[in-house]
């Protein structure tokens, strides 16, 4: 399993969406997880400019303003890896 730097936590929205600054674009429903492997959502949204975008992610977590200031990671889903494999 490979893990993919996502970006740091910036803030917390009204919606109780994660807000974070993007190192590496994600596609939308990939699994986030913290640095302990734990999973904290999914990708919901990427939105902002395409040279320095953000992502909002869908909590599974109870308190997601704990995350603040945190790198979070994205578990790259098998399709991406596999693209051009016919099995």
């Amino acid at each position: 399993m490979g893990l993919q730097r996502l970006g740091l936590v910036l803030n917390v929205s009204p919606s109780r969406n994660i807000i974070l600054k993007v190192e590496n674009t994600p596609r939308i429903g990939e699994t986030v997880v913290d640095e302990t492997l734990k999973s904290v959502g999914r990708v919901f949204d990427i939105f902002g400019p395409t040279s320095s975008p953000y992502a909002s992610i869908r909590p599974v977590v109870h308190e997601p303003e704990k995350l603040v200031g945190r790198t979070l990671y994205v578990i790259p889903s098998k399709r991406r890896k596999e693209k051009g494999n016919n099995e």
